[in-house]
């Protein structure tokens, strides 16, 4: 007897290790990058890299030569390090922003810090605790108030100063005005006042405030452009004139020429445009015919556009004259890393060192320094170390033509070992309106790749990057036209071979984890399971919520998401839980101020009333996505254990250490 029990003691601890082998090993997709952006010093000598932990983001400054740790800024909980300028080569501006969950998209608070790279002298310089010499500063204005201020210009040639734009708090559409910062006293002496509510400015290469741009309570965007300081404001262009919107991203460098992104004007992805102040004249610098510019190339060790990158699937790199240094050199860099996208993100002053990211869908991202003069990489930093990109599953875009004949663009994430149509699970993004997947490293795509599936992103319309027009397409469509892309992208996935058509589910989190309880509402047969995660579920709460919280933002809820009560109603999935024919699986967080828990409970509290089999996990203490690892961990290890159950892929790695 004691050797047949020892016997399938050994089965079992057998069959353990080797389900275990096959199983996926949350470690490496729960583990926070080692670092998010890295950039250099005026003169090269240290580098600042924002850090993320658990609940917060701190600042980590680091020697080049010697990769010594010289200082470091850490904020409070659920505080983030959002942004950060080097003002001189001793002193780095901080602004900060609070986030309340993962998901939750960094609200900035209008604090701005600045410390010294050795971490001393760390001061509050404005913000709404700035109380004289109150807590965590020795800053003494001559005049307290409250007020959220914002970095404008960094001004370069002064190492004392930075100009900021100050919103008056205690008002929800303030008129904003331009000030100049010091960075060791926190004085401030005001440049300019906003001509238009809400506004924000741009200065040219001289640190003079030239540009404001800003919208009313009717959400128009309005531009406004002055000679010099003390000059009279004048209207450029007002979205409710032409439907046209100006977005300032900088001047040429003899500061005669303003570019600008122009989005808006019914031609297609937005573009960038030469505007000369003196003639009115516009000249189109740049325009892709399928995406926006995602971000601005300027001249080495200054602020002077000169082309973007764009992401038509992959990015690439475009510029205004294809014969300035910088374009040749984004070509040499892009030669050295075929089949990754490459950024300039930080350049020293005289532009001869630049801070170089590769990265690519199997690569979370890589940092070297580049010599111009010697042109030489040398290698920094990899954002996650531990993961291999020759082994992460590979990320290929797609595109098809949905129902009524727009084009939808996304990407499919597969294990490098997949082929065929297996089970697939579809992961509509969150938002919805702007926000778009990208050709990057996702760590729940790349995760429910290892456990076995295809991974489906779609931009479907309402997201960003492809144009102004393929935006508006979505906009009071939820439930409606954004979610037929959704059934149409999978169908496509089905035909052209990408999925087995009975091993489907839909996960998604915010507007995501809307879209897949809709998706199993309305689409009864076409997918097998739906989990969502800290989302919204009824639309006419929601809208409440919107009102309640400022006027603006309830105007925009109304344009983009529907003010009549009945059309919201028939779009909440809460409300159609007994059109609902698969198990569901919920999570959320009961800190959470994007999507409240009540919209889950309700969601779950529904679908019990219908008889659905439905899982949930709560947590009281966290927010709009999980923080803590172990919530993580047993998040992910539920949520891979229900799609298995309905779809068949792996589980995760059981920890079978004593």
């Amino acid at each position: 007897m004691r050797a047949v029990v020892l016997g399938w003691v050994l089965v079992l601890v057998v069959s353990t290790f080797a389900g275990n082998a096959l199983a996926v090993d949350l470690a490496a997709f729960i583990r926070k990058d080692d670092f998010n952006d890295i950039r250099l010093s005026p003169t090269g000598k240290y580098y600042a890299a924002t850090a993320p932990l658990e609940d917060k983001t701190a600042l980590v400054i680091f020697t080049r030569d010697g990769n010594r740790m010289s200082g470091s800024f850490v904020p409070a909980r659920n505080a983030h390090v959002n942004g950060f300028e080097w003002v001189s080569d001793e002193r780095v501006l901080i602004s900060i922003a609070e986030k309340f969950g993962m998901l939750d998209q960094p609200r900035p608070t209008g604090e701005i810090y600045a410390v010294n790279a050795d971490g001393g002298q760390a001061d509050l310089l404005v913000g709404f605790r700035v109380q004289g010499r109150g807590a965590g500063t020795r800053i003494q204005p001559k005049k307290v108030e409250s007020v959220a201020a914002f970095l404008v210009d960094g001004l370069p040639a002064d190492e004392r100063n930075v100009v900021v734009s100050v919103w008056p708090l205690g008002q929800t559409e303030p008129f904003t005005r331009a000030e100049r910062l010091d960075v060791i006293s926190g004085r401030r002496a005001t440049l300019a006042s906003a001509p238009v509510r809400r506004a924000s400015f741009t200065t040219d290469n001289n640190g003079e405030v030239r540009l404001a741009q800003g919208s009313d309570v009717d959400n128009i965007s309005k531009l406004f452009y002055r000679d010099a300081r003390g000059s009279a404001w004048r209207l450029v262009s007002s979205g409710s004139a032409d439907g046209r919107i100006d977005e300032p991203l900088g001047f040429s460098a003899d500061n005669s020429i303003a570019y600008l992104r122009v989005r808006g004007d019914g031609k297609g992805p937005d573009s960038i445009v030469a505007w000369d102040p003196a003639s009115d004249k516009r000249t189109t610098v740049l325009r892709d015919t399928r995406a926006d510019p995602w971000s601005i190339i300027h001249r080495n060790g200054t602020a002077i556009p000169l082309g973007a990158l764009v992401m038509d699937g992959r990015h690439r790199s475009m510029f205004f004259d294809e014969n300035v240094p910088e374009a040749r050199l984004y070509r040499s860099l892009e030669a050295a890393f075929p089949g990754q996208s490459v950024r300039v993100t930080s350049s020293t002053k005289d532009g001869q060192l630049l801070m170089v990211k590769v990265w690519s869908g199997s690569n979370p991202g890589d940092y070297y320094v580049f010599d111009v003069a010697a042109k030489k990489l040398d290698f920094v930093v990899a954002s996650g170390s531990w993961i291999d990109p020759d082994t992460a599953a590979t990320v290929e875009p797609f595109s098809f033509t949905a129902r009524d004949g727009l084009t939808i663009h996304g990407y499919l994430t597969r294990a490098r070992d997949g082929s065929g149509a297996g089970p697939m699970v579809l992961m509509p993004h969150g938002g919805p309106y702007g926000i778009f997947d990208q050709w990057e490293y996702n760590r729940d795509a790349q995760m429910l790749a290892a456990a076995g599936y295809t991974v489906m992103q779609v931009n479907y319309r309402g997201s960003g990057n492809h144009g102004w027009a393929f935006r508006q397409a979505g906009a009071r469509q939820w439930g409606g036209a954004m979610q037929d892309d959704l059934t149409d992208a999978t169908r496509w996935a089905v035909r052209e071979g990408h999925a087995d058509a009975n091993r489907i589910c839909i996960y998604g989190a915010s507007y995501g984890a809307y879209a897949a309880l809709m998706g199993v509402a309305r689409e009864q047969e076409l997918y097998r399971c739906a989990a969502g995660y800290v989302g919204v579920y009824d639309l006419p709460l929601m809208q409440r919520e919107d009102r309640r919280t400022a006027r603006s933002l309830g105007n925009w809820s109304r344009d983009w998401v529907g003010e009549d009560q009945a059309v919201l109603a028939a779009a909440s999935p809460n409300r159609f839980a007994d059109r609902i024919k698969v198990p569901v699986f919920l999570a959320a967080g009961g800190e959470d101020e994007i999507a409240p828990v009540e919209h889950t409970r309700m969601m779950e509290a529904a679908l019990k009333k219908a008889g659905v089999p439905v899982e949930s996990l709560y947590y009281p203490t966290e927010g709009h996505g999980f923080y803590t690892e172990p919530h993580q961990r047993e998040y992910y290890t539920k949520l891979l254990a229900f799609l298995s159950r309905h779809i068949g892929g792996r589980h995760a790695q059981i920890d079978v250490s004593p």
